[in-house]
């Protein structure tokens, strides 16, 4: 599996130029079976991001284009009578894909951002009392633009405990910037690629990375650790048992990418920066200080022993 992984992430550089970091990120956390957040300003790569790899593999896509006037129905589905059969039919929303794209997710309506929370759960979503399974495997990646900027809707805390991770794509660098100018003046920076795994390959890369070891030390570490979320002066609310969970599941898919069949603590340290900073909620305090969540994980991180 190691080729087929190193085969994605050279397919998604073709179109996401000098950003393999984020890449590999992505990739971890769809063999995790978990979510994405990308938050960034507009025009740095975000749905790029998502496109390029939902055409890297062969399994269905949808984008939904969030808008202040989106409604949840437009996710999720909805009933409609046929005339002809005198019964109401279910018409089945775009979260009913394999990857799902929800742009700039926080420019629609709370009540449509809540649309998501049960799918992203629990994989399923219901219409009029009616049970809809999505296909597997199954990921949402949703985008947002900074919360400062105008039009936009802040994420509650419980969706936003929903995505295993949030990053950044961020600007690229200057030779990856010229390297891209020149894609795009050759006409081949948006060229589509030919997918080079199909769904049964992802599911057989989680399952493998389901069976990934962890000590039990690294157990008792990873508590700790969100424990230490729970009681910082800083924190008003700490990582959940859902972050915690989220937090092995994406230790176990690092190791897996480095092939190895167990964790070592930097994996868990690691998934900890990753998972953490977006799902704890600040004290009123800490946020006049302006302290970021990801500078208290890693606070925490350097406090925190394995033993």
């Amino acid at each position: 599996m190691r080729e087929k992984v190193l085969g994605l992430k050279r397919c998604m550089e073709e179109r996401i130029v000098g950003k393999g970091d984020v890449i590999d990120k992505v990739i971890a956390t769809l063999i995790a079976g978990g979510h994405v957040l990308l938050e960034d300003v507009p025009g740095v790569g975000k749905t790029t991001l998502a496109k390029a790899l939902s055409d890297a593999l062969s399994i269905s896509f949808a984008r939904i284009q969030c808008t202040p006037d989106t409604t949840p129905s437009d996710i999720t589905g909805f009933s409609m009578y046929d005339s002809n059969k005198n019964e109401f039919k279910v018409m089945e929303g775009p979260i009913v894909n394999s990857i799902v794209l929800a742009d700039e997710l926080n420019r629609t309506s709370p009540k449509t951002q809540a649309a998501l929370l049960e799918v992203m759960e629990e994989h399923k979503v219901t219409i009029d009392g009616k049970d809809i399974p999505v296909p597997q495997p199954f990921m949402v990646i949703g985008t947002q633009n900074p919360s400062e900027q105008a039009g936009t809707y802040p994420l509650p805390e419980s969706q936003l405990d929903r995505f295993m991770i949030k990053i950044s794509v961020g600007y690229p660098k200057t030779s990856a910037s010229v390297n891209m100018a020149k894609s795009f003046l050759e006409g081949t920076l948006h060229a589509k690629t030919e997918p080079v795994l199909s769904g049964k390959d992802i599911l057989d890369m989680r399952a493998e990375a389901e069976k990934i070891g962890i000590h039990d030390d690294l157990l008792s570490y990873a508590v700790k650790i969100v424990e230490a979320t729970r009681s910082n002066p800083e924190v008003a609310v700490g990582a959940s048992s859902r972050a915690l969970l989220s937090m092995l599941r994406y230790a176990q898919a690092l190791a897996y990418v480095d092939e190895r069949d167990y964790c070592i603590p930097e994996d868990i340290a690691n998934a900890a920066a990753m998972t953490l900073p977006h799902r704890i909620i600040l004290t009123t305090q800490a946020k006049m200080g302006r302290v970021e969540k990801e500078f208290l994980v890693k606070q925490i991180l350097e406090k925190v022993s394995v033993s």
